[in-house]
């Protein structure tokens, strides 16, 4: 008899199963739940069309590709190596478009993620049944207002010529400002617009994760004498960390997202110097330039990034404690 037969797995490890099994697993699964498999196969060709599809065009980035060339050119054109990163990285604009991108994403980090969690933890304590439906009804209609609404709604309280904070301006004596296109004010108006926009839709997942505590635990601390600040704070709070990890580890991945639509509505030449990002460089430089090369190359560096990011909140997540998202 042979050494490696003598071999035996040792008492209580759990043998690896082979790939075969493993497949033969997988396909009694799917059709045990090939119903719910059906309902998701919208939302996966979706990304496969939409999200994985497009992953092709990276290659541009390495290529010098014109808007007049044939599709073959994708695969026909010779690669320029770095060249593109290369012009993006020694441009006039690399230092502004960064800063600025990580500097209104970190800001809308800092204002804009923590109040949802503030919000729901006051709806959670109103014991009012029809005061807490109208308060998340008011707060939740503005996510379903598209950002050209929103935009609209911002301008015309804005503008110069009868924006309602004009009019107070000129009421209490002040002259009429442009805030839109003051650098000073411009960032603030992203983040206030952003906090308005997504503070009720926010307070979802919180307020479900809320409604999954034991309330046996507030009343064991309410019998030890503890107030319901104390309650919130030494319940609530820690039962809902895992949800606040998650979605600060997604925050966190999409630092680099500081809001396309929203900036390019807003901002205009007098405000490039702070509201410039990396999403509308791109759209300049790839849409209006007709440069699709060095803005794929802009494209996909701001892509590596995110990544690093998301990867390193999800470290930094398990190190604490935290599930994180894998």
């Amino acid at each position: 008899m042979s050494q490696a037969s003598m071999v035996t797995p040792a008492v209580g490890q759990p043998r690896k199963s082979s790939v075969g099994e493993r497949l033969r697993q997988n396909l009694i699964r799917l059709n045990k739940f090939k119903f719910y498999y059906l309902l998701a196969l919208p939302g996966i060709i979706y990304f496969l069309i939409f999200h994985y599809g497009p992953m092709f065009g990276v290659l541009i980035a390495f290529k010098d590709i014109s808007p007049f060339d044939p599709p073959i050119a994708i695969l026909t054109e010779p690669f320029v190596g770095l060249k593109n990163f290369n012009k993006f990285f020694n441009s006039f604009f690399f230092w502004n478009v960064v800063w600025n991108t990580v500097w209104i994403s970190f800001l809308k980090l800092v204002w804009v993620f923590p109040m949802p969690i503030v919000l729901a933890l006051l709806i959670n304590e109103v014991r009012s049944t029809w005061f807490k439906r109208a308060v998340q009804t008011i707060s939740y209609l503005p996510h379903f207002l598209s950002m050209v609404i929103v935009v609209g709604l911002v301008q015309s309280m804005l503008t110069v010529q009868g924006g309602l904070f004009n009019q107070i301006r000129v009421a209490l004596g002040y002259e009429t400002h442009a805030f839109i296109a003051d650098p000073n004010y411009f960032r603030a108006i992203l983040v206030s617009t952003t906090l308005w926009q997504g503070l009720g839709w926010g307070t979802i997942l919180y307020l479900a994760a809320m409604a999954n505590i034991n309330p046996n635990l507030y009343e064991a601390a309410s019998i030890d004498g503890a107030n319901r600040f104390q309650q919130a704070r030494h319940i609530t709070l820690p039962g809902i960390a895992y949800v606040v990890a998650i979605l600060l580890i997604f925050e966190i991945g999409n630092l680099l997202n500081a809001g396309f639509e929203q900036v390019l509505l807003l901002y205009s030449p007098t405000v490039y110097e702070v509201g410039d990002i990396i999403d509308t460089y791109v759209y300049r430089s790839g849409l209006q330039n007709l440069e699709y090369s060095f803005a794929t190359a802009v494209g996909f560096f701001k892509a590596v990034l995110a990544m690093i990011l998301l990867l390193g909140a999800n470290k930094i997540a398990h190190r604490l404690g935290q599930p994180g998202i894998w």
